[in-house]
């Protein structure tokens, strides 16, 4: 997997219109999990096999998180329409 950051998960979070509790309840982590990955925009300072939880579980929504490349930043791509369960964390 990519390594992703703090900016990447919020920005992802809310391209599929999920809360931080739809987030946690999703990947399987606690909501401080998701508020401390959040706060830094480095990568972040949780377990791998968390922070695997969450971008596989944000992948699986419809995010692509793009890499640094040359002169741009990393950043988040939606690749599908949030479903009608988007904010159930299930969609």
């Amino acid at each position: 997997m990519k390594t992703i950051n703090g900016a990447q998960i919020r920005a992802a979070r809310a391209l599929v219109r999920w809360s931080a509790e739809d987030l946690a309840s999703a990947a399987v982590v606690g909501i401080s999990t998701v508020r401390r990955a959040e706060a830094e925009d480095t990568t972040p300072s949780i377990t791998a096999a968390n922070l695997n939880a969450i971008q596989a579980v944000l992948e699986r929504a419809g995010i692509e998180f793009l890499p640094e490349s040359n002169d741009k930043g990393v950043g988040v791509r939606l690749t599908k329409t949030p479903g009608p369960n988007a904010g159930s964390g299930n969609g």
